[in-house]
């Protein structure tokens, strides 16, 4: 039969395929409706097959054209398997008695091919004469690219053996089960792919399922639904899309568990119980016989190679010599030293080391035999034997000897060895990194005086009169007049421009002159009352020059002094009724406060008053004195409030009554403080704010008289203040000590000083800022110089205040170590006014 000649020839040519390349020659199953799986390398006669409902189409018309390029065909093929799929898609109307008989005629095939001889002469790739394979080829049923192609090396490990019908069984490998985590076998409904889904925003589905049917889009709520889903924020909600179905992904109440446990650190397994019972793999029972009873094998005591090696290596060693065996132990030989001989080893030395010095070679003076020049007189052995032995220049005095025999041992050799060693030990040479810096760059960059301008240069008017020491001086607030006191005990009114005494007054006359002095004087701030209180001894007098102002001024000055006579409670107001602790000293009580202890323990009693304001008499009455206020004790400071109706005076020794505020509206004085935390030394009010700074030895007290706190305590780190004065702004204070030093505090950066200024030689007795607008202060001293100072506090915050030295201002003469007292400015002018100890007052101008 023709047929069978033809599936002769298949099945030959089929068989060569085998022995070749061991791959299966076919691998049928039944076609479905889903997906129809085949093998690859089918080689058979596409005529013989066409019988099976289309779904393998011979290509022999595309073989018959002739076409012999490879490329092509395969091209052809994969479009013709291609076509194959799609009408085997199309097939799905087939009965299933066709394919039953499909199925029975192709077993009848393979039947009938299993009963030839397959001998190796059959397949013989020279025999022409039955027909040619080159031209059939075998579609596949399986989509190019699908999970499903069979590749050449995987046909090449299946094996045949033969089955129970003596017909040959295909045995494919084993399966090795790795997972690798891969979930490309999950099931998709929608079956777009990698399309993303804004693909399909304009469109009313989202993708396709697995029978191409349209997946469509949820509905979409309103706008509100979709606010308040956001804010309600459901149980699963993740804020993601569904892939599949477009809507909101969501998780259940199981995955939501799932994860929970996770983050806790469980077993997210339910079947796992982590709190099995312990299972003891060794006991924990010490076992008094082994495990087990067999002997130890006897290869445990043979050596090994390794150690047989290392034994014949030390038996070579000992029969070349390089080891001998229980050689004799040698006694240990004490180690000599050349005590004359440099035996120290080389050290290479530090990179940083420096060698100690040589001595230097002997001179003339030390040889057994110098020249007459060099050996001493009668006078300089005395001398030199007279002379300590620290302050000697040389330790030994040139000798003459006839020989070197003859000269004895050195007696300060010993002694001279040891200083040196000593020199050596603690004082260590190392090269330290020399700086290479510019003195000059140091030095801040500062504006140039001239560009500073004006400010003091020069003596205009020399003020004479006084006897003795000026202590004082003070400056009207119209600059006209100026005002002084001295040890003479008198009070002169000057002209500014002529230095023409105006008026005299005599403070303090008689014996008291040996004790008191006038120490203080000031104008009030008021241009409207022409008042000048003076502080002298333990008296304080507010004064109304006569004469020297006009009607209007001199009249005003008397009314304001006599208003406070009907308010007069003799500085005791304040304490009428102020109980006073049983045992306590009046002068240790606090005017104006009220004790904070019980009761039982307070008694009312009257508070002696701080100050007395006694009526002037009448040759002092026509000398312009308006009263007289008496204090416990002497007065040395006294400063005015802006306002002009307080000022508060000093008494250093005045203990808890040292500082006093003065009301002259009331004439009522009142001590602020119950105790005084040390010496005061000085008092001024604040430019502008309800403040009093106190100053006292080492230490300068801000405060607040409204809250009555205190508010800040500068520590300028002197020894002993001697004065200080406050910036018109109120921010910075300048200070002076007696130990040469003068501080600039900022307020607002910190309470230590922000400057300390080192002019002077000698202490320094005052400060003063220029009140009239001016960036100027200056320092006066007792060696007799005055340093002007140029001083610019900035708005900003962030700028420091600039400090620059303009001129030293030399002229009054040094009396008894004490040099210049005082210094005030003039309000309007840059003129600068000085008291000294030689007895005058000197105007310092531009």
């Amino acid at each position: 039969m023709v047929v069978k000649a033809k599936k002769t020839s298949v099945l030959k040519n089929q068989k060569k395929e085998v022995t070749a390349t061991a791959t299966p020659t076919l691998v049928y199953s039944k076609p479905s409706s889903s997906k129809r799986k085949t093998t690859e390398e089918s080689q058979s006669d596409e005529e013989e097959f066409g019988d099976l409902n289309g779904l393998l189409n011979a290509s022999g018309d595309e073989d018959a054209s002739g076409d012999e390029d490879d490329s092509e065909d395969e091209d052809n093929d994969f479009q013709s398997a291609e076509e194959d799929i799609i009408n085997a898609e199309n097939e799905q109307e087939l009965s299933v008695d066709s394919a039953d008989e499909e199925d029975k005629e192709f077993e009848e095939l393979l039947g009938d091919e299993a009963d030839e001889d397959l001998s190796d002469e059959e397949f013989n790739l020279d025999n022409t004469s039955e027909p040619s394979m080159d031209n059939i080829r075998i579609r596949s049923l399986t989509p190019v690219g699908s999970d499903l192609e069979f590749s050449d090396e995987e046909d090449t490990d299946i094996t045949y053996i033969p089955g129970a019908d003596g017909k040959p069984r295909p045995m494919k490998p084993e399966i090795v089960p790795v997972y690798d985590s891969d979930d490309t076998d999950a099931e998709e409904t929608n079956t777009i792919g990698d399309i993303p889904l804004s693909a399909y925003e304009q469109m009313p589905h989202i993708g396709y399922d697995i029978n191409g049917k349209r997946i469509m889009r949820p509905a979409a709520g309103s706008a509100l639904d979709s606010l308040l889903e956001s804010i309600e924020l459901p149980e699963g909600w993740t804020g993601l899309l569904d892939r599949n179905t477009g809507a909101g992904l969501k998780l259940t109440s199981e995955e939501l568990e799932l994860i929970k446990k996770i983050q806790r650190g469980e077993n997210p397994d339910d079947s796992v119980n982590p709190y099995e019972d312990t299972i003891e793999w060794f006991s924990g029972q010490q076992e008094v016989m082994p495990l087990t009873a067999t002997p130890e094998p006897k290869r445990r005591f043979v050596p090994s190679k390794h150690e047989a090696k290392r034994v014949m290596k030390i038996v070579r060693a000992i029969r070349e010599g390089r080891i001998v065996p229980n050689k004799p132990a040698q006694p240990e030989s004490r180690p000599l030293f050349d005590i004359w001989a440099d035996n120290a080893p080389e050290q290479a030395d530090h990179i940083m080391h420096i060698r100690a010095p040589k001595l230097p070679p002997p001179t003339n003076e030390e040889s057994y035999n110098p020249p007459e020049e060099y050996l001493p007189t009668e006078e300089d052995i005395q001398k030199w034997e007279s002379t300590d032995r620290q302050d000697r220049e040389k330790n030994f005095l040139p000798k003459k000897y006839n020989a070197l025999r003859k000269v004895p041992g050195y007696s300060e050799g010993v002694r001279e060895r040891f200083e040196r060693s000593l020199d050596l030990y603690l004082a260590p040479r190392v090269r330290k990194n020399k700086l290479q810096i510019d003195p000059d760059s140091l030095i801040p960059d500062l504006p140039s005086p001239k560009d500073l301008r004006p400010f003091p240069i020069k003596c205009s008017t020399v003020f004479t009169g006084h006897k003795g020491r000026v202590r004082t001086l003070s400056v009207d607030p119209t600059g006209q007049y100026l005002a002084t006191g001295g040890d003479d005990g008198t009070v002169r009114i000057w002209e500014t421009l002529t230095g023409r005494e105006l008026w005299k007054l005599d403070v303090v006359t008689g014996d008291d002159l040996e004790e008191d002095n006038v120490e203080a004087v000031a104008w009030n701030p008021n241009k409207e009352c022409g008042l000048l209180a003076i502080g002298a001894g333990e008296n304080i007098y507010l004064v109304v020059p006569p004469n020297l102002f006009d009607f209007e001024i001199e009249n005003a000055g008397r009314e304001k002094i006599e208003a406070g006579w009907g308010f007069a409670t003799h500085g005791s107001k304040a304490n009428e009724n102020r109980p006073v602790k049983q045992g306590e000293d009046e002068e240790d009580s606090e005017v104006g406060s009220d004790s904070d202890d019980d009761d039982d323990n307070i008694v009312s009693k009257n508070k002696a008053p701080v100050s007395k304001w006694i009526k002037p008499s009448a040759e002092q009455y026509d000398n312009g004195v308006g009263v007289v206020i008496t204090c416990r004790k002497t007065i040395k400071k006294l400063t005015w409030h802006r306002k002009g109706d307080y000022f508060v005076t000093v008494s250093p020794e005045g203990a808890n009554s040292a500082v006093l505020i003065h009301q002259v509206s009331k004439h009522s004085s009142q001590s602020p403080f119950r105790k005084s935390k040390g010496i005061v030394q000085h008092a001024r009010f604040h430019p502008f704010k309800p403040q009093l700074y106190v100053a006292t030895q080492r230490y300068v007290r801000i405060y607040d008289l409204a809250l009555q706190v205190l508010t800040k305590k500068l520590m300028p780190g002197v020894r002993w203040l001697s004065s200080f004065d406050i910036h018109p702004r109120g921010d910075n204070i300048v200070t002076c000590s007696f130990d040469k030093r003068m501080t600039w505090h900022d307020l607002d950066i910190s309470t230590k000083p922000y400057k300390t200024l080192r002019y002077h030689e000698k202490a320094v007795r005052d400060v003063a800022f220029h009140k009239g607008g001016l960036p100027l202060f200056c320092s006066a001293s007792d060696d007799g110089n005055i340093n002007v100072f140029h001083g610019t506090v900035y708005d900003d915050m962030m700028k420091n205040p600039l400090l620059v030295p303009l001129k030293i201002l030399k002229g009054h003469e040094i009396k008894a170590s004490l040099g210049i007292l005082a210094v005030d400015w003039h309000p309007k002018e840059a003129w600068l006014f000085s008291a000294g100890a030689d007895g005058t007052a000197r105007l310092w101008t531009t």
